[in-house]
């Protein structure tokens, strides 16, 4: 382009690339919480439905398909039923995603993988097992699962309890970004694998690689460790962590007869931090 100068170009490639001030006149502001619910315990979905717990409903969903399933239990909410029972939900995959409001949510059955994913407020009961990454990004409320559960317990969690009352397979708890996620029995490899924040209770043993490259939060193990992962490191466990471990596991039924004394406390031991900032031969040393 005959005249342009450098500059002139270098604003107009940042002028295409959306590198430039917009006015929004005319525009509205997407409302995603509901300021006016907060004396109603918390911040609340604006589409939120107004759900009564005494009022019951469930359906047999052994002839349905997951959407359906879905779509059935949305359809209930709207017409105000805080507690609903799904019977045989033969465990299909996705089961229960994406509820943003408060409800009881009871499955009489195994799930799929993906179960429960997404979910800001329910309280979820699983009777039966749960496939891979259940409680995906989970952000608040409860599920408890009577049985074991598969690999990526919890991905990405954010907040709530998020409760097996079995074993779980490995990686529970990938990329953990606050929330509690509570385990009775064992766990597998890489559990608690880049763990951002948050908490994680084993009542039983660890796999190999506990904890590997966390970068905060905290693990408590009640039984055995295989080994630690990158940047894992025991610490003590003191008379706050104690208490807490306590009140949590009697909320669930699950304090071991022995109590809580013998359990592992596990924290980051924050040399990845500054990673970017090592030297190469530093680097290969800490991998």
């Amino acid at each position: 382009m005959a005249g342009v100068t450098t500059q002139e170009k270098q604003e107009q490639l940042s002028h295409d690339l959306g590198m430039h001030t917009e006015a929004l006149r005319g525009r509205t502001q997407q409302v995603f919480f509901d300021m006016e619910k907060l004396g109603e315990g918390g911040y609340g979905y604006p589409d939120a439905p107004d759900v009564d717990f005494n009022k019951r409903a469930e359906f047999d969903a052994a002839d349905m398909e997951s959407t359906d399933i879905n779509l059935e239990l949305r359809k209930l909410t709207r017409k105000g039923y805080g507690t609903i029972v799904v019977k045989n939900p033969g465990a299909k995959h996705s089961l229960g995603v994406g509820v943003l409001h408060r409800l009881n949510l009871i499955f009489e059955g195994s799930l799929g993988y993906f179960g429960c994913g997404l979910i800001d407020g329910p309280n979820v009961r699983i009777q039966g097992r749960v496939g891979w990454a259940c409680g995906e990004n989970m952000m608040g409320g409860t599920i408890v699962i009577a049985k074991n559960a598969g690999s990526q317990f919890g991905a990405a969690i954010r907040g709530g309890d998020l409760v097996c009352k079995g074993h779980v397979g490995s990686r529970t708890g990938i990329d953990q970004k606050g929330g509690t996620i509570i385990v009775g029995g064992d766990t597998g490899a890489f559990t608690g694998f880049m763990m951002q924040r948050g908490r994680m209770i084993i009542c039983g043993n660890a796999g190999k690689n506990l904890g590997d490259s966390m970068y905060d939060g905290t693990i408590y193990v009640g039984g055995e460790v295989e080994d630690y992962g990158v940047d894992a490191v025991p610490g003590p466990l003191g008379e706050d962590d104690k208490a807490w471990l306590t009140r949590k596991l009697k909320m669930y039924d699950m304090l071991p007869a022995k109590g809580v004394d013998h359990f592992k406390k596990i924290n980051s031991g924050k040399q990845l931090w500054n990673y970017d900032n090592l030297e190469p031969n530093e680097k290969k040393l800490v991998l």
